[in-house]
C-alpha cells in the first residue's frame, strides 16, 4: 500500500487494507455458512468453499456499491451470491443466513486486528532487547538531568533508559492484556440470534440455544477468534485495543522527544543511526525517524478518541454513524501504530550514544547542576562535594532495577493466542 499522505506507511505491508478487510469479510461468511451446514442448519450440499470467490479485482466495485447499504457487506453477500450460484444454488441461498452486515464487518475486523497486535507485541520485544543493549552498554554514564528544559542536577544515562524500558514495558503489558481477546461478531439483526435459533428450530434441532452457542463456537474455532456474545453497541473491545496500542505510541513519542533534544547539534548526546536529508541543505542530517515516531504519537490520541466517542455513542442494539466511524480510526491507528513500531525498532538498534558530549555538557553546566547539593550541604554547616559523578542519588539502582525488569520479560516465553486464551476473553 502506497500512501504519499504519511510518509513510512508501507512498513506496515497489508495489514488492515481494503484487501485484507476484504480477504477476512469472505473468511467470515466462509466461516458461517461451513459452520451452518456443520450443524444441520443448511443442508449438506450448501458446503462450498468461497473464499476464491472475490479479490483484489472487485474492490473498486465494492467499495462504490458499500455506499447505497452504508457498508461493504450487504455488496459483498451479493456478490458471492451471484458467483457461487452458478455452481451451487444451495450456497447462494444459505450463506450469510442467520447474520446481519454489522457480524461479518465486525468479526472481519476482529480478524485484521490478530496480526496487528502480534506484530507490535513482537515489535515491543525488539525494543526492549535494544534497550536492555543501550543500558548495559552505555547506562553507567553521567549526564545533565534536564527539567522544564534546563539542566537541574546529574543522572546517569541509565535512567533515562530506564525512563523509556518503563514505558516500553507498561505498553507491553497492557498489549499483552488485549492480545487474547479479538473476538467473532454474531448476534444477527438485534444481537439475539433469533433467525438461527429459528432456523435450528424449523430444522427439528434439538436445543436451538445449544445450536446457536455451537454455531458461534465453531465459526469462531475456524477463524482464530474467541467466541463471544453479541457486542454490537457495547464496544469495550475495540476500545481495550485502541488504548493499548495508544499506550504504545505514547511510549515511544518520550523515546523520540528525547532523542530529537539530545540530537540538537548545540547539545549532541545522540544521533539517529542513520540521519535524512534536505532538499535544499546539504549539511543536513535530520532524525527522521523520531521525527516520524512523534508524529505518530501525535495522532493517536485522536484516533483513539474517536473510537472511545463512537463507544459513547452507541445506542439501543444497532447504531448508526457511531459504528461507521470506527472502520477507518481504526485503520489508521492500527497501521500507524505498527509504523511506528517498526520505525522505534530501527531507532533503538541504531542509536548513536556520544560519551565525550555527555561528559562536556556536564561540566558546562557547573556549578548550577550542583545548586541543590550545596543546599542541602548548607542545612548542616557542611561543605558539598563539587564532583557531579558523585551527586546522584539512587541513580545505580533505578538502573539495576530495570535491566532486571528487562531481563525478567525477555525470559518469558514469547505470547501466543491459544483456545484456552480465547474462551477466558469471549
Amino acid at each position: 500500500m502506497s500512501d504519499l499522505f504519511w510518509p513510512g506507511d508501507s512498513r506496515a505491508g497489508t495489514l488492515l487494507t481494503s484487501a485484507s478487510l476484504l480477504e477476512a469479510m469472505t473468511r467470515v461468511e466462509a466461516a458461517w455458512l461451513a459452520a451452518l451446514v456443520a450443524e444441520g442448519v443448511a443442508p449438506e450440499v450448501a458446503a462450498d468453499d468461497l473464499t476464491s470467490l472475490v479479490g483484489d479485482g472487485d474492490l473498486a466495485q465494492l467499495a462504490g456499491e458499500a455506499e447505497s447499504g452504508g457498508n461493504p457487506a450487504i455488496p459483498l453477500v451479493a456478490l458471492l451470491r451471484e458467483r457461487v450460484a452458478p455452481r451451487n444454488r444451495a450456497a447462494a441461498t444459505w450463506l450469510h443466513r442467520g447474520l446481519t452486515s454489522q457480524d461479518t464487518v465486525d468479526t472481519a475486523l476482529a480478524c485484521c486486528l490478530v496480526p496487528v497486535l502480534d506484530t507490535v507485541s513482537g515489535e515491543l520485544r525488539s525494543h526492549v532487547e535494544a534497550l536492555l543493549t543501550l543500558l548495559e552498554a552505555h547506562g553507567n554514564r553521567p549526564m545533565t538531568g534536564r527539567t522544564l528544559t534546563q539542566p537541574a542536577v546529574p543522572i546517569l544515562f541509565g535512567t533515562k533508559i530506564a525512563g523509556w524500558l518503563d514505558g516500553v514495558l507498561g505498553a507491553a503489558d497492557l498489549l499483552a492484556a488485549a492480545r487474547p481477546g479479538p473476538a467473532v461478531q454474531l448476534g444477527g439483526a438485534a444481537g439475539t440470534m433469533a433467525a438461527a435459533a429459528e432456523l435450528a428450530a424449523l430444522r427439528d434441532l434439538p436445543d436451538p440455544a445449544h445450536v446457536v452457542a455451537s454455531l458461534i463456537r465453531d465459526t469462531a474455532g475456524q477463524l482464530g477468534l474467541a467466541p463471544a456474545t453479541a457486542w454490537h453497541t457495547t464496544r469495550v473491545r475495540l476500545t481495550r485495543y485502541a488504548d493499548a496500542l495508544l499506550t504504545c505510541t505514547d511510549a515511544w513519542g518520550h523515546v523520540a522527544n528525547d532523542v530529537l533534544t539530545l540530537s540538537r547539534p548545540e547539545i549532541g548526546e545522540l544521533a539517529e543511526g542513520h540521519g535524512g536529508g534536505s532538499s535544499t541543505m546539504p549539511h543536513k542530517a535530520n532524525p527522521v525517524l523520531s521525527v516520524l515516531i512523534r508524529r505518530a504519537a501525535l495522532a493517536a490520541p485522536s484516533l483513539a478518541a474517536q473510537l472511545h466517542l463512537a463507544a459513547a455513542e452507541m445506542v439501543e442494539e444497532r447504531a448508526g454513524g457511531a459504528w461507521h466511524l470506527e472502520w477507518a480510526a481504526l485503520r489508521d491507528l492500527g497501521r500507524r501504530t505498527v509504523v511506528a513500531a517498526r520505525q522505534a525498532t530501527e531507532l533503538l538498534r541504531g542509536l548513536r550514544v556520544h560519551h565525550d558530549r555527555m561528559r562536556t555538557n556536564l561540566e558546562a553546566a557547573l556549578p548550577g547542576v550542583l545548586a541543590e547539593r550545596r543546599t542541602m550541604a548548607g542545612l548542616l554547616d557542611q561543605a558539598a562535594d563539587e564532583d557531579p559523578a558523585t551527586y546522584l542519588g539512587n541513580s545505580a539502582t533505578v538502573v539495576e532495577q530495570a535491566r532486571d525488569r528487562a531481563r525478567q520479560f525477555l525470559s518469558r516465553p514469547r505470547p501466543s493466542r491459544t483456545p484456552e486464551d480465547q474462551e477466558e476473553s469471549g
